[in-house]
């Protein structure tokens, strides 16, 4: 559908939504969900509830090189502004992060299997790398961390892009191969299960106005990919110049269904791109059609196969009859160019609970800011508007913070900064910043301070 015309800043990092071991089964999970708070509880939240940060393997790890993404950031033309290099060093620094983590209170860390490294080549499944991620699960375990494990976050091996990523032949089958896998080898120790990372980028894509050049430059650099890889049909999830979300929900089905096979009392989900939609005047039409391509394949298949629904959720957008509206005059902007609304976050699992009847984890949620002083008044006040959606009944499990660290943000590189802790990009020394500090004493508390409002 047509709509206004799209600002670079929209084609920052997370705005590639714009571009881009505990638990029961799906019927009994609303009652494993934290239970309400009582009224006299104040701003209390439930009891047993998560508070947990997020990182994904291609963008903290470091030197991914059997992955789709390594190759694109490195063919001639890329869209990526610099390649993820070292990264954050985290795949032999894991310790210092889940260190981070209980230094402040945390009890939850989302993190992401990397498939090319446990599968470089089709068929050959390293027991090395699943040894390093097994020993990163009883790393968050033995530091009172919840392992929320995310088995496909964007990149994919080479060798799967190459045949066509998802969207090829098999590629459902493939990855309920990978995903039977790792649950074999690690599934007994996981807490939360998310199959795939907004895969629903590809509809959203529908819904702004792409600058006349950019499917031209993606096809450019896949069809630059394809050529190193031998391939004609070099494609990605991330970068597609069609709606895939068929190809994403067969992955996610054949996903759920492998993981299951083997664990099934283990919840599983899909980490989902929700954006707080409001109408600006009477006209729902472009609204209600972003609406029913962009969320309701997912929330219909949560139904079915997805014991939760997982949110990830970082503003609002408006919309008139023609498309988007700009945001009001003044309003405060993330240093992606996107407007800091710390609402649209309770707005967004109201929706999602409203349309799938399943209980939130909150699986990704923060602000891009290069000052810290935005992140340290985003997080109470996005988190008192989800404390009065939990008080009007709303389940929710989970609020998980993106990101844990500075890392890679996909085409920004590492322009913008979402972490909780910086990173020298030389040593690699982590600094807790003090919006983490902030962050930690809610979470160890469980409940956010009463001067914070919604």
């Amino acid at each position: 559908m047509p709509g206004r015309e799209m600002t670079p800043a929209d084609l920052s990092r997370r705005t590639m939504l714009g571009l881009c071991a505990a638990g029961v089964a799906s019927t009994a999970l609303a009652q494993h969900a934290p239970a309400a708070t009582p009224a006299h509880s104040g701003r209390a939240f439930p009891k047993g509830f998560l508070w947990g940060s997020a990182t994904a393997g291609h963008q903290v790890e470091g030197n991914n090189v059997a992955s789709d993404m390594w190759l694109l950031e490195h063919v001639k033309p890329t869209l990526f502004a610099e390649p993820s290099a070292d990264a954050c060093d985290s795949l032999s620094r894991w310790a210092e992060d889940l260190d981070l983590l209980k230094a402040l209170g945390l009890n939850a860390y989302r993190f992401s299997l990397e498939w090319s490294r446990i599968e470089p080549e089709p068929g050959r499944f390293s027991i090395a790398m699943l040894d390093h991620y097994a020993r990163l699960i009883d790393g968050c375990l033995t530091r009172g961390l919840r392992p929320i494990v995310t088995f496909s976050h964007f990149s994919v091996p080479r060798w799967l892009a190459a045949r066509g990523h998802f969207q090829g032949p098999d590629g459902a089958d493939l990855f309920a191969r990978f995903c039977e896998r790792a649950t074999q080898a690690l599934g007994d120790r996981i807490a939360y299960a998310v199959t795939l990372n907004e895969p629903n980028v590809s509809a959203l894509l529908r819904f702004i106005a792409l600058p006349a050049m950019f499917m031209p430059a993606v096809q450019a650099m896949l069809g630059a990919a394809g050529k190193a890889s031998g391939s004609t049909g070099f494609a990605s999830a991330l970068f597609s110049d069609r709606d895939i979300t068929g190809e994403m929900v067969a992955a996610h089905i054949k996903g759920f269904q492998a993981i299951k096979a083997i664990r099934p009392a283990l919840p599983v989900g899909v980490g989902l791109a929700v954006e707080d939609d409001q109408l600006v005047g009477t006209d729902d039409g472009y609204r209600a059609a972003k609406r029913k391509a962009v969320y309701a394949p997912w929330f219909d298949v949560t139904r079915t196969h997805g014991d939760f629904i997982g949110v990830q959720n970082y503003t609002r957008r408006r919309y008139d009859g023609h498309g988007l509206v700009p945001p009001p005059a003044g309003a405060p902007l993330a240093s992606d160019g996107r407007e800091i609304y710390p609402a649209s976050l309770a707005n967004s699992v109201r929706y999602a609970h409203a349309e799938t009847g399943k209980p939130v984890l909150i699986t990704e949620n923060g602000v891009a800011a290069h000052d810290d002083t935005v992140r340290q008044r985003y997080i109470p006040e996005a988190l008192g508007g989800l404390h009065d959606a939990i008080a009007e009944a709303v389940p929710v499990i989970g609020y998980i913070h993106w990101s844990l660290l500075d890392n890679f943000e996909w085409v920004s590189g590492y322009a913008q900064q979402f972490g909780l802790a910086t990173v020298d990009r030389k040593t690699f020394r982590r600094a807790l910043k003090p919006s983490a500090l902030d962050y930690g004493r809610i979470a160890r508390g469980n409940r956010l301070p009463l001067s914070s409002r919604s």
